[in-house]
């Protein structure tokens, strides 16, 4: 009995899994690329199929083999069901931020090479093939696509270099759109016979492109916003899962822009914004779970395509293998031509970081085509308003092609790479090798004879191991050249790429505990990972500048600090400053576990000397978060201890839940019994989401009372003046007034350092001293730039209503006079904070200006046997030398 209908189709898509998961060991077996092995499969099962369905001794499969070979699925259909996926895992599973840097390569590769691909192989072809020079276009577009799924699984087979992989990736997200584009626009000039202008092709080009990137990324957000404010962890994944399709169909059916570019900007959107917006937890395994779509969708695709491939075929002649010749030779030039052609130029011009010379030849030989190119021709077979020999030039030229990538470059590109040796580490990273188990087998030494002691293990069964961890650890001791092989300054920018990956790596683990701020824990992510590319770029400078970033106040801070001081609406400040409170704190705690990471893990392995060069850099940013908080404390105290409370609470609490989850593993409580803990653990968390109250007034009428300049004032007064007072928040460097600009506010220092620069002289104002009331009695301008040093609380009282506070009760003028004179007499020393003296913050308060020192400082910091140190001139030296003393506030 023949098998039919919608029972044949389930089957054979049932037993095409099946083929597809045994493909994928054999493949690993033959050392084969899977996708390579896919085609060949996809081949044989639809000349299998065909063959079915001749002979009468199959007939109990003919239904199978007919369903096969008239899949119920179109080329539209294949497009639209599998792209949205590839592109989107794609560009899902991409690191943004690295690939940021490479822009100007992949945008070459992925619009340029494809462009350039279909010019050459349509004139390439149009001499010889018989065809109208738009049909020999058409079929460049469709060919000029590359498959970056074979090429990556062998680069991540052999372990090839990561830039390589990001490379070919990054392409892949892109190209197709480019050539879907470039196909679009031939297409309707074969079926309706129109002509086409260059220029109104190029404009509509780029048009769909950027409008394409603007929705996706807008769609991007959009589901982000949703998954956090929905909390369920199905839930967030069933919309990651929709939002390819949602996108993908809105943008090509909906506005006409390129769905495909939509759709990976969707996915980069979310990969850069999903990890620090959605739980750890659920971000594994919604990672997980489009993995394993990929996997599915890719590989069916690939049969699938592929068991096409004797259909479209059919026909064929000796003609025709010297045209898939023709446009294979041309395909490859005009790769090489962009590669080796273009890509210097971007590195002349400093656009995008040099591309080695074996990365190259890589590339050009590893434009694989593959399923699009089969699906692209498919799609021109099937229009019924293509002529027949178009159509069957169109299917049989584009399936060579694909073969003949396939088979011939996929098959010899693992060879290539090896030969290249692009799978061996790099100089930096083989020495990193053998420091790192040099150190760590000796530790596994210790720890290994230690247990065999502790389990009973005899000596003749121990022995034998420990004395090979032993040897090895010898031999890779003995091979160490760490020391020759990284300069001080390599080490000391991978220890601070280390430190700034373990920094995001606890952040991540702590972004676990339910009650923390999701848009807290954004900022120190982007942060943390903007430490990691400023120190892969810019070493120490560079970590550095990524921290101030985060300490300074952002543009949605600024905009309510504006909001409060104008318009008088004081509910957007005071959200920014409940983050803020949580977001230093936060940060202090991970420094603290930073400072302890770096000199249990990372001194033994980079030595001594970076260890305290990294040590300072880390001290001095702890010093930053200690004023920070210090300065808020001093005057929000019941929050802070609101707020550290609630931390610890959210902390023991996950502790508690480890506790029983080990309990559990250890079989000492039921399943049952562990249900209902867990229910009540999760009844006292639900408490701690509330948010704390924070009062953004709290306690200023209680320190205008105590301000020394405002002594003497009725209370009805000092009431008025409260109310009318707003707040200043200010970082280090932040610019108060401006030389020559008039002062509209009078700022009353509650805590903080402010260091005014008049005709060449610094002078300090700290906490209790009064800013701008000589400009704003005399209506003066400011005679000089006015910074903070540190961290500050201030209260800005308007200039008009300072001067009236002054005509009305001139006891303020003299309290004014009076500190000036103390001042002057050295009385009044400037204070950070109030009854805090500057002697014993002079290295606390200008942490800011220490941490932001000159990279040149790092070699100030070494040991004279430095062999940096070594070069620098006695007069760079002792400018270093009063550098740093001035920063550490030694005269």
């Amino acid at each position: 009995m023949a098998v039919t209908g919608l029972a044949a189709i389930l089957l054979v898509i049932a037993l095409l899994l099946v083929v597809v998961s045994a493909v994928q060991p054999i493949a690993r077996k033959l050392e084969l690329s899977e996708t390579v092995l896919l085609a060949i499969v996809g081949i044989i099962i639809g000349s299998l199929a065909d063959f079915a369905l001749r002979t009468s001794y199959a007939s109990a499969l003919s239904g199978i083999a007919e369903t096969l070979l008239d899949f119920p699925i179109s080329s539209e259909s294949f497009l639209l069901i599998f792209l949205p996926v590839l592109v989107f895992q794609g560009a899902l599973a991409i690191d943004v931020r690295r690939l940021a840097h490479e822009a100007a390569t992949v945008l070459l590769l992925a619009v340029v090479a494809v462009a350039l691909s279909t010019a050459l192989i349509g004139f390439a072809l149009f001499p010889f093939a018989g065809m109208p020079l738009v049909v020999c276009l058409l079929l460049g577009s469709i060919v000029a696509t590359t498959d970056p799924s074979a090429v990556a699984g062998i680069f991540r087979d052999i372990g090839a270099s990561t830039r390589l992989t990001r490379l070919v990736e990054g392409e892949a997200l892109l190209n197709d759109a480019a050539a879907i584009s470039i196909f679009s626009i031939l297409l309707p000039s074969v079926t309706l016979h129109r002509a086409i202008h260059p220029g109104d092709a190029v404009i509509s080009f780029v048009v769909s492109f950027a409008s394409a990137l603007v929705v996706g990324v807008l769609c991007g957000r959009l589901t982000l916003v949703m998954m956090s404010a929905i909390g369920s962890s199905a839930a967030e994944i069933t919309l990651s899962v929709a939002l390819p399709y949602v996108v993908y169909i809105l943008s090509d059916e909906f506005l006409g822009v390129s769905g495909v570019v939509a759709t990976a900007a969707a996915g980069l959107t979310l990969s850069v914004y999903g990890p620090s917006t959605v739980r750890p937890q659920t971000w594994l395994f919604l990672n997980q779970l489009w993995q394993q779509l990929v996997f599915w969708a890719g590989s069916l695709v690939f049969v699938l395509a592929s068991m096409l491939v004797p259909h479209l075929l059919v026909g064929m002649t000796r003609w025709d293998w010297v045209l898939i010749l023709i446009a294979s030779v041309a395909g490859l030039t005009a790769r090489a031509a962009v590669v080796f052609g273009m890509l210097p130029l971007l590195a002349w011009s400093r656009l995008s970081p040099p591309v080695p010379t074996p990365f190259k030849v890589t590339m050009v030989w590893g434009g694989l085509r593959g399923a699009i190119t089969l699906a692209l021709a498919l799609a021109v077979t099937e229009n019924e308003h293509v002529a027949t020999p178009i159509a069957h030039f169109v299917g049989i030229i584009a399936t060579g092609f694909v073969l003949i990538t396939l088979l011939v470059n996929g098959t010899t590109l693992r060879s290539l790479v090896l030969f290249l040796k692009l799978d061996q580490l790099s100089p930096i990273d083989e020495a990193m090798r053998h420091q790192v188990l040099g150190i760590g087998l000796g530790n596994v030494r210790e720890r290994a004879k230690k247990l065999g002691g502790e389990l009973g293990f005899g000596a003749d069964a121990t022995r034998p191991v420990i004395e090979q961890i032993e040897r090895r650890a010898v031999e890779e001791q003995a091979a160490n050249v760490f020391d020759q092989a990284l300069s001080d300054t390599q080490r000391v920018n991978l220890a601070l790429i280390t430190i700034a990956s373990q920094e995001r790596s606890l952040l991540l683990d702590l972004f676990r505990m339910q009650g923390l701020s999701r848009r807290v824990m954004e900022t120190l992510l982007r942060s943390s990972e903007a430490a990691i590319d400023g120190a892969r770029l810019e070493g120490r400078l560079g970590y550095v500048r990524a921290l101030r970033r985060r300490l300074s106040p952002s543009f949605r801070f600024d905009l309510a600090q504006w909001v409060h001081n104008y318009l008088r609406w004081d509910r957007p400040l005071m959200l920014c400053m409940a983050e803020r409170f949580e977001m230093l704190m936060v940060a202090h705690f991970i420094s603290i576990s930073l400072t302890r990471f770096m000199r249990e893990r990372l001194e033994p392995t980079l030595g001594s000397r970076i260890g305290e060069i990294v040590a300072e850099v880390l001290s001095r940013q702890r010093k930053l978060l200690d004023e920070a908080l210090e300065t808020l404390r001093l005057h929000y105290h019941g929050y802070a201890e609101a707020l550290e409370n609630r931390i610890f609470r959210q902390i023991a609490l996950r502790l508690e839940g480890e506790e029983y989850d080990t309990l559990l593993a250890e079989s000492l409580i039921s399943d049952e019994l562990n249900r209902e803990l867990l229910k009540e653990l999760e009844r006292r968390r639900h408490r701690l989401d509330k948010r704390l109250s924070f009062d953004l007034r709290s306690g200023i009428e209680d320190r205008i009372k105590n301000a020394a300049v405002f002594r003497g004032l009725p209370g009805a007064e000092l009431h008025d003046l409260a109310t009318t007072t707003s707040l200043r928040f200010v970082a280090p460097q932040e610019l108060l007034c401006r030389k020559g600009q008039k002062m509209r506010y009078v700022y009353f220092i509650s805590a903080g350092l402010v260091e005014a620069h008049v005709a060449g002289v610094d002078e300090l104002y700290g906490a209790g001293d009064l800013l701008g009331a000589q400009e704003a009695l005399n209506r003066w301008r400011c005679v000089g730039n006015v910074r903070a040093v540190q961290f500050g609380h201030f209260m800005a009282i308007k200039a008009s209503r300072f001067k009236r506070l002054v005509d009305d009760y001139p006891i303020v003028l003299e309290n004014i006079e009076t500190i000036l004179r103390k001042r002057e007499a050295g009385e009044r020393p400037t204070s950070l904070l109030p009854k805090r003296k500057i002697a014993a913050m002079d290295e606390d308060g200008l942490a800011a200006r220490a941490l932001l020192a000159p990279e040149r400082e790092v070699l100030a910091l070494m040991p004279p046997d430095s062999p940096h140190q070594s070069h620098a001139s006695d007069e760079d030296k002792t400018g270093q030398e009063a550098s740093l003393g001035k920063d550490a506030g030694v005269e």
